[in-house]
């Protein structure tokens, strides 16, 4: 079956960076668009950035645009997300998630069948 798997959350001083993976099996990676996000404590989880199954399109959320980067590597079916310039607003589950082969992605949170646990990422000031 189809599993997303986040690693490298971690705690963080504001301005430091962290590198989260999500490793995918059970589908063909390739195949199907990505996306990342994130919940905070008592607030609705929220899309941060997707990209499209080759890697040459992407969107990202207002608030991490220009300090996030999404990337993917196909041949090793894992997905990434570059965070720099990281502040305690970044303090957040992040979550990657996949929608059915064929199906578009976006920022919203419906549309997307598979998610991994999450990884947690806490910024301190």
């Amino acid at each position: 079956q189809v599993q997303l798997v986040e690693s490298g959350g971690d705690s963080v001083q504001a301005g430091g960076s962290l590198r989260l993976s999500c490793a995918a099996s059970g589908y063909t990676f390739g195949s199907s668009c990505m996306g990342w996000f994130r919940q905070a404590p008592g607030k609705e989880r929220e899309g941060v950035a997707v990209i499209s199954t080759t890697g040459g399109n992407t969107i990202y959320a207002d608030s991490v645009k220009g300090r996030f980067t999404i990337s993917r590597d196909n041949a090793k079916k894992t997905l990434y997300l570059q965070m720099n310039s990281l502040s305690p607003e970044d303090t957040a589950m992040y979550y990657c998630a996949a929608p059915m082969t064929g199906r578009s992605c976006s920022l919203g949170v419906y549309g997307y069948n598979y998610w991994g646990q999450g990884t947690q990422v806490t910024v301190s000031s």
